[in-house]
């Protein structure tokens, strides 16, 4: 069974209750890590996460490289992942501006090398996040996660950009044996969650583990095969959670993340 000390939960998952009383939550139901979105951030949000002795497996999101201002708004990821104690930054790499698809990941890749020096600087890695294809138009023009690791190799620093292995956006890869088989060192995060038969959002559409149709057990095998060992983030986006009273979502989550085996 999945080791229940690495559940973190991804808190986009529960982004009704708003960050102080997710936090309070899950140190109250033994969970010992939180994944924050940068929205849900406040002045206050590295002292509560802290003081409930948690901590925290990662920040989502910078990346969106190709659109204006970019630069800027990632330092300012970089900055608020290192005053809370995130050790990964998850890049959501950003949407293709034009049809030139080639353009749009040669931004992508000189906007990762500027970032990489100011967040080693900070102590935080990056993490490139592939996206299922579905969502090229809107948010990612890095959508296979060979591309993604082909993208981290070329800085020859495992230790400051790696991967994000998301089930959601990989699991239908007919590559991802052996892309993960080859990916030692560069899983820098690993988020589950299912995808629902029929998926109704694309987005906002996800399932809680055991719900859908993605193999958990035998992805996280292979992330565990390429030494990566920290945190697996629970990330399911869907409005009808919202519904569900927290301290029965809670422990359905836990319940559903120590099957996966």
């Amino acid at each position: 069974m999945t080791d229940p000390a690495r559940l973190s939960l991804n808190l986009i998952t529960a982004d009704h209750w708003g960050l102080p009383e997710a936090v309070e939550r899950c140190a109250a139901a033994g969970i010992a890590y939180v994944a924050p979105w940068r929205h849900q951030l406040d002045g206050d949000s590295a002292r509560v996460i802290r003081e409930a002795g948690l901590a925290v497996s990662s920040l989502c999101r910078g990346g969106f490289f190709t659109a204006p201002g970019a630069d800027d708004d990632n330092r300012r990821a970089v900055e608020e992942a290192a005053e809370l104690g995130a050790p990964v930054l998850v890049l959501v790499c950003g949407p293709p501006p034009t049809r030139d698809l080639a353009a749009a990941r040669a931004t992508i890749a000189a906007g990762i090398e500027r970032l990489l020096p100011f967040a080693a600087d900070h102590g935080v890695r990056l993490g490139i996040e592939p996206l299922h294809p579905m969502m090229i138009g809107e948010r990612s023009a890095i959508v296979t996660l060979g591309e993604a690791l082909e993208l981290a190799r070329r800085f020859a620093a495992p230790e400051r950009v790696g991967v994000v292995v998301d089930a959601y956006h990989v699991f239908w890869d007919p590559r991802l044996e052996q892309e993960l088989a080859a990916a030692t060192g560069l899983v820098a995060g690993h988020h589950v969650c299912d995808w629902l038969v029929p998926t109704t959002d694309l987005l906002a559409g996800r399932g809680l583990m055991g719900d859908g149709i993605i193999d958990l057990a035998a992805l996280d095998r292979l992330v565990v095969n390429t030494g990566y060992n920290g945190p697996v983030e629970v990330e399911v986006i869907n409005p009808a959670l919202a519904i569900v009273p927290p301290d029965e979502l809670l422990a359905d989550i836990q319940a559903r993340f120590a099957r996966i085996a």
